[in-house]
């Protein structure tokens, strides 16, 4: 039995009428060289049935604990049919990006039934060419960055030809593994954490104050960073960090109470060209990312006449997991803050600021890796943190904001790959928004020489995301004639 922790039960907790949480993704297939010329329905769901074992996180459910005392545990779904998560559409004549975004951005919109194990795919035929989509989300109290990633290996293979893969090992009749507790036990269980809650939640307190100087609106407090730099200390871990600037999130039209509606827009850049970037200035892959995200954020917000006059704040989230160690299901993740130059005017200055600033916040994390975000999450009882969390969330977004908006890049393989024989032609991963975080969630990853975009805002705080999609795409264009221009002594000058 594995019962979820207080981040993974925070996951749960934030859902609202307008927030679902869940970590999707969209995967642009191409079947016309696979042995079957097509993808359907009925060769997904036999794959699942097939691979199923390989990816513990679809066979899990949520029981719950009487009276929400505590936080739910994982149960394992013996008899699952993968049938009932599978759905299939096809989108009209004639089929475009424009359609596929729309269509995927109502199926991101829909809550996951909680009574069955938290996940869906919906297979979408009918795009242009001859392609066909496949969107897939599983909710985020049962999976991060790493185990999502390893959740969509389990499907994919190298070659059109399907791998042979390993049934599963009978399990023994008499065994137990992967059942929740009975009531009684949970009660007891969450009696005795009640009891010990009061102490935790001192231990948590401790430990988050040696973080005080890298969370969002705590750092701009007087004396954040004395207070982090003690607390640090007293924790015999009193080693020189870079100073960080205050992290005070300016107001953006992007942010505020979001409704449930959701917008998406996707597109891919070559990567190529990002390290060819990032190797004329000296500075990393993700820089170049993050670079490209601010620029495009500072013309949409210029174009509303909505340009704070300081850097937006954004949320960088960082695995804390190895892939392929530890639990199969749950999270491990930590994050980063980082102010964003869209304040900047010049390109080049903003790229070079922009270098420096995730050199400061990567120096930070690595010498205090950030915990607070767990830490904050296991400070209320259990029963509280339900009630709590969804009103907490809504009244940061009228009061203070503690970030912008979420931007992700996550690493994926740089080889081809099949599923039921059809090539990926892209990956375009999707987010969360909540109240909290604000209506505009960023996502990248890079995958077979590209880097894929995922676009997700709420359209009463950013309607035309695909005109963001768009800035990013010429802020690129932009990146890449400073590179074709610049003088072999911009390297060291970053």
């Amino acid at each position: 039995m594995r019962q979820l922790t207080a981040l993974d039960a925070q996951f749960l907790h934030a859902e609202s009428p307008t927030t679902a949480v869940h970590v999707a993704g969209v995967a642009i297939l191409d079947p016309s060289d696979g042995p079957a010329g097509a993808v359907t329905r009925e060769a997904l769901i036999e794959l699942l049935r097939r691979r199923l074992h390989l990816a513990p996180a679809l066979s899990m459910r949520l029981v719950g604990v009487p009276f929400d005392l505590d936080h739910p545990y994982w149960e394992k779904v013996r008899d699952l049919d993968v049938a009932d998560h599978v759905h299939e559409v096809t989108l009209p004549l004639p089929g475009d990006e424009a359609q596929l975004a729309e269509q995927v951005a109502r199926l991101h919109e829909r809550h996951l039934d909680r009574r069955r194990p938290l996940w869906e795919m919906h297979l979408i035929q009918g795009l242009t060419g001859g392609r066909v989509a496949l969107y897939a989300k599983v909710h985020h109290c049962a999976i991060d960055g790493v185990t999502g990633a390893e959740t969509l290996a389990a499907l994919l293979d190298l070659t059109p030809e399907p791998r042979a893969v390993e049934p599963p090992a009978p399990a023994p009749a008499s065994a137990r593994t992967g059942t929740a507790p009975g009531p009684l036990a949970m009660l007891a269980v969450a009696a005795a954490r009640s009891v010990m809650h009061p102490a935790r939640a001192l231990r948590a307190l401790g430990r988050m104050a040696a973080d005080l100087d890298a969370m969002p609106v705590a750092s701009a407090l007087p004396g954040a960073r004395v207070v982090a730099e003690t607390a640090r200390t007293i924790a015999g871990n009193p080693g020189e960090l870079p100073a960080l600037p205050a992290l005070s999130a300016p107001r953006t039209p992007f942010n505020g109470p979001i409704s449930a509606e959701r917008r998406f827009s996707y597109g891919s850049i070559p990567l190529a060209e990002v390290k060819r970037i990032a190797r004329t200035f000296g500075i990393s892959v993700n820089d170049v990312v993050m670079t490209l995200c601010a620029s495009a954020l500072r013309a949409w917000l210029r174009e509303r006449d909505a340009l704070p006059g300081r850097p937006l704040i954004a949320a960088v989230p960082v695995a804390l997991r190895t892939a392929g160690k530890g639990s199969a299901i749950g999270n491990r993740l930590s994050v980063m803050i980082a102010p964003m130059p869209t304040n900047v005017d010049s390109p080049l200055d903003r790229l070079r600021v922009m270098g420096r600033t995730m050199r400061k916040a990567k120096r930070r994390f690595a010498g205090s890796p950030a915990t607070w975000l767990g830490e904050l999450s296991s400070m209320l009882p259990a029963p509280f943190t339900a009630l709590a969390t969804p009103a907490v969330f809504r009244l940061a977004s009228l009061v203070l904001p503690p970030i912008n908006l979420i931007v992700s890049n996550v690493p994926g393989p740089q080889l081809p790959l099949y599923l039921c024989g059809a090539r990926v032609l892209a990956y375009h991963p999707m987010s969360v928004l909540t109240d909290m975080s604000g209506g505009l969630n960023i996502t990248c990853f890079s995958y077979d020489g590209s880097l894929d975009f995922g676009i997700l805002a709420c359209p009463d705080r950013v309607e035309d995301v695909w005109r963001l999609m768009g800035h990013l795409q010429e802020a690129m264009d932009e990146l890449v004639e400073l590179a074709g221009a610049a003088p072999a002594r911009e390297m060291a000058s970053v």
